[in-house]
């Protein structure tokens, strides 16, 4: 399973701030895509799921550092729950969109752009909660240097939340048929990957750069950087439907329908400092 199909977010030497997103097409087009239904975001609908909204709680009042925000549809959902929102991204291109669509939301939000390893020339600020979710990390190299970023950012007291797809899911080739990926992080994973994953049949081609994290990796991570662990968990379906070979099993629930629940394909850490 190719990250690449997944997220739209980058790092800084994978893409340029006027090539396609990483997760294959331009941001404009992927803004318009179905896949985000923009249309109905702007009407108030939340992009936010279940797994995410029970993790963060009352946020109301709360400052709120959203790591690879992409076009900022969640940092908008966030603030629309009363929050103060900084959302961060590399792509020029998302950040844009995220302001205007900030903009037509009627919601305050400040959008920095940077790779989120270089935050702390662009940033000089302490949070209540830092959020990052879903296919983001896969576009990172390096997790000490990450959850070092993460903890310098939070204040006292202060709580990471992070929803991310499992890595047993990246493990599988596209249609979840054989093991063809390492589960430990073996080093940069370079493919050549067409179309999107809000469009299959987009007819872009483009070599994506990627990392696969195991939870080990992750976890000691966070712990070296000085967080502490308060909470993990492990879900067996995805809240979206961007796989292949997937059924609904419940509303906005999904699973891979030969695996059915025989896999976890979503977990989630709270961490505090």
């Amino acid at each position: 399973m190719k990250l690449a199909e997944l997220t739209v977010t980058g790092f800084a030497d994978i893409v340029s701030s006027d090539a396609p997103a990483p997760g294959g097409g331009s941001c404009a087009a992927l803004y318009g895509a179905d896949f985000y239904d923009v249309e109905g975001f702007l009407k108030g609908e939340s992009s936010l799921n279940d797994i995410e909204l029970g993790l963060l709680g009352d946020i109301k009042g709360k400052s709120i550092l959203h790591l690879q925000c992409h076009f900022g549809q969640d940092t908008i959902s966030l603030g629309r729950l009363g929050a103060n929102v900084t959302g961060v991204d590399l792509s020029d291109k998302a950040i844009d969109h995220a302001k205007i669509l900030a903009g037509k939301a009627n919601v305050n939000a400040t959008f920095i752009c940077c790779d989120i390893y270089d935050l702390p020339a662009h940033l000089n600020e302490q949070f209540d909660i830092i959020f990052t979710s879903y296919g983001v990390i896969g576009w990172l190299p390096d997790m000490n240097k990450w959850a070092q970023i993460i903890s310098n950012y939070l204040k006292p007291n202060g709580k990471f939340v992070f929803v991310e797809f499992h890595p047993i899911v990246w493990m599988f080739d596209d249609d979840f048929k054989r093991i063809e990926y390492n589960y430990f992080n073996s080093g940069a994973i370079r493919e050549t990957q067409e179309g999107t994953y809000t469009d299959g049949e987009n007819d872009l081609l483009q070599e994506c750069v990627t990392w696969n994290h195991s939870l080990r990796e992750v976890i000691n991570s966070l712990i070296q950087s000085g967080l502490t662990i308060s909470s993990f968990d492990e879900f067996d379906y995805s809240p979206y439907n961007c796989f292949s070979q997937t059924v609904e099993c419940e509303p906005n629930k999904y699973r891979i329908k030969h695996l059915s629940n025989h896999i976890p394909m979503v977990y989630s850490i709270i961490a505090t400092k």
